[in-house]
């Protein structure tokens, strides 16, 4: 049966992105990043997750770190020139980006956030993000995910 395609999947075929689709059964519950990472196959450290915060100011923030790292929020907000960033609400998530807890992925959100990679993303020449639904998870260019959302990489994770 066909996978039906997500909005960031939608924005990869239009901008012609090379891009390769993991699937992975979520019914057990595990949907944490390791747990993808071991599901579908790949080294966790290829793995990225995609956290949404929000700054001081109201506004919010993209953060792409990988799966077994933590986002260091004082850095955050120095990157992003806030006095302090906290993690968007999980009852906010849907609303704000179109996509839900788990599912988020960094490109096709409703409005276009400002996006960081975590620089350790540039040791890589491709890595795995969030396709934009549980279950599913897509590899591409590291190149082509700043591009794709205007990103830009920083050093945004705990040691």
């Amino acid at each position: 049966m066909k996978q039906a395609k997500t909005n960031a999947v939608r924005m990869l075929d239009r901008a012609r992105v090379p891009y390769e689709l993991f699937t992975y059964d979520y019914t057990d519950g595990q949907i944490d990043g390791i747990s993808v990472a071991k599901k579908i196959g790949q080294r966790e450290e290829m793995v990225y997750k995609t956290l949404v915060t929000k700054g001081a100011s109201g506004q919010l923030y993209v953060f792409v770190i990988p799966v077994a790292a933590e986002l260091h929020v004082k850095k955050a907000a120095a990157v992003v020139g806030e006095k302090s960033v906290h993690m968007l609400p999980v009852a906010d998530i849907e609303k704000m980006t179109g996509y839900v807890r788990g599912g988020c992925s960094p490109i096709g959100m409703k409005k276009m956030y400002d996006t960081y990679v975590d620089e350790s993303a540039l040791a890589h020449e491709q890595i795995i993000v969030s396709a934009g639904k549980i279950g599913m998870q897509m590899k591409l260019s590291v190149r082509d995910l700043l591009k794709l959302t205007n990103g830009k990489t920083a050093h945004v994770i705990k040691e």
